[in-house]
């Protein structure tokens, strides 16, 4: 896999072998691996670049591998010297900088477990994931600082500062550039087992409190499978995942997976815009882009003026999150020329199903693909049993067909979602003949109506081809005679009126969709709920649903 070579899906599946996999890392994942050497120190030689960083105010910094390694290296000795070592956990709370590289890496050269925090999570948010993990140390910088004071038993914390905005470190705070400066760029990776845990990850709290995933060293696998197969991450491919480490996609494919491989990664620390975007595609000669359809609506929405000057810069377009509306393929299609794959995953399993760019085989847009080779994906129902072709179901990953799944359960929680040899994302989808499965909805999400059930991404993807709309949410409202009706939530593009929308936009999906599953209620917003990384929380919205409505005064 990888190289210029393209391969088919049915010969990689055929022939894939997780032994000879990972036969390519320079550790054994049995005997001793680090994952700092993997990700950094094996790709050392004749100043390779590693990271490609730009901050918002428009300066670029470039990073070898060299100086990771050292940077790393300067860390593990930090945490050493603090008494933090093999099998403790380091939260990072930390933009998108330099700085965040060096707390990873030299996490993991210290054999310990690296644990992120977003930066815009809240006092509540952080208290939990660091109670959950019980981190050893916060790392985190001046501008993120506050958000621990009303934490109570905060674990120790270290500040990166920015010399230049003259900030200073707080009494009890560790200077992170002071102390790492008086470091030996010298030490001896950690070594590990395969089954020993690299990440401390938590879910996004969709349908609940999150919940800890622990992340084994062996996960590595998986992710250099999916950065060959489906993101084809070529050597002169100049590549920018725009989800933030914060978060799994980003952590797994920003920051780990391009490095696995031996391939630079691309920074940027400033505000997502349309406008950064698409300057920094232009400035940095990004052509493998990847991030979430979120931000790929904000781009579109900023119109075919702004794509048009990179129309043909894109080889490839990867988007990962939520569904991907076919109305996004097509655009992306006719006014940048390159195309969008939809790839589908948790943070439980990393990616899964994907329409590989790496590898030959039909792509069929409204499918988020077939299995990644080293997993069974197929639905199933409640029996267990694998359902016939287009009957919607649970999607589930086969464990005893799948070498390279790595979850086996949340952290310290039972995990009902794993058992008789499955485990259930929690997802509906439907598999076609072909293989191809595609995703219905939250098994919360899928609606029932008049004895019809409904999955909201038809609905949605209709509702956003019509041009005066931006983003949709569609969830079932109860209803004393159909059981629910659908009902859609629409944002619009700016300057554009509702009045009489409403009806025009009912008539356009029954006609594009179906007479049953057409919205027969619509309000629209401003903005829709979500979670900070960007996924769409329908929960709220059907929550706020079923809340009695007050009695007029």
């Amino acid at each position: 896999m990888g190289g210029n070579e393209t391969l088919t899906y049915e010969d990689v599946v055929s022939r894939f072998s997780a032994d000879e996999l990972a036969a390519t890392l320079q550790g054994d994942l049995e005997h001793g691996i680090n994952a700092c050497v993997e990700c950094c120190d094996r790709h050392v030689g004749s100043n390779r670049l590693a990271l490609d960083y730009e901050n918002q105010d428009g300066r670029r910094e470039q990073f070898s591998f060299e100086d990771l390694r050292d940077r790393a290296a300067q860390f593990a000795n930090y945490l050493q010297s603090v008494g933090i070592g093999a099998g403790d956990v380091v939260a990072g709370m930390l933009p998108r900088t330099p700085d965040l590289l060096t707390t990873i890496l030299g996490t993991w050269r210290a054999g310990a477990i690296y644990q992120p925090l977003f930066t815009a999570f809240g006092p509540k948010a952080i208290d939990h994931r660091l109670k959950m993990s019980e981190a050893k140390l916060v790392v985190t910088d001046a501008v993120n600082r506050p958000k621990l004071a009303d934490i109570a038993d905060t674990p120790r914390v270290g500040v990166f500062l920015r010399a230049e905005k003259g900030e200073t470190v707080g009494a009890g705070d560790d200077d992170l550039g002071a102390m790492l400066a008086k470091q030996s760029a010298d030490f001896s990776p950690v070594m590990r087992r395969g089954d020993d845990l690299m990440m401390m990850m938590s879910t996004s709290g969709t349908t609940g409190l999150p919940k800890g995933v622990p992340v084994p060293i062996h996960a590595l696998l998986s992710f250099d499978v999916y950065m060959r197969t489906a993101i084809d991450l070529q050597p002169d491919d100049v590549f920018w995942n725009i989800a933030d480490p914060g978060w799994a996609y980003g952590l797994y494919y920003a920051v780990t997976g391009p490095l696995l491989i031996g391939h630079a990664t691309t920074f940027y620390d400033g505000p997502f815009t349309a406008e950064s975007t698409y300057r920094l595609i232009q400035s940095h000669g990004i052509n493998n882009l990847a991030g979430a359809p979120t931000a790929f609506r904000l781009l579109i929405a900023a119109g075919e003026d702004a794509a048009a000057p990179l129309k043909g810069k894109l080889r490839v377009v990867s988007s990962a999150g939520e569904p991907l509306n076919p109305e996004v393929i097509r655009w992306f299609a006719a006014n940048l020329g390159a195309p969008i794959y939809d790839h589908y995953g948790q943070t439980e399993t990393g990616m899964v199903v994907n329409s590989h760019h790496g590898l030959s085989h039909d792509v069929r847009p409204g499918a988020a693909g077939l299995p990644m080779p080293g997993f069974h994906v197929t639905v199933i129902g409640e029996d267990n049993t694998e359902l016939p072709p287009n009957t919607p179901g649970d999607l589930a990953v086969d464990l005893s067909r799948s070498p390279l799944m790595w979850f086996d359960g949340y952290y310290r929680q039972n995990t009902p979602s794993i058992a008789d040899g499955f485990y259930r994302t929690g997802d509906t989808a439907e598999r076609a003949a072909s293989g191809h499965i595609s995703f219905v909805g939250r098994n919360d999400d899928v609606i029932t109506s008049s004895g019809y059930r409904i999955g909201p991404f038809d609905v949605e993807s209709a509702l956003v081809e019509h041009p005066a709309v931006v983003e949709a949410v569609v969830i079932g409202k109860p209803d004393p005679e159909r059981t629910e009706i659908v009902k859609a939530f629409i944002v619009l593009k700016p300057g554009v009126a509702s009045d009489g929308l409403a009806d025009e936009l009912s008539t356009f999906v029954k006609k594009r969709l179906s007479a049953h599953a057409y919205p027969r209620e619509i309000e629209f917003v401003t903005e829709l709920p979500k979670t900070p990384s960007g996924k769409v929380q329908r929960f709220i919205l059907r929550n706020r649903e079923k809340e009695p409505v007050p009695p007029a005064a």
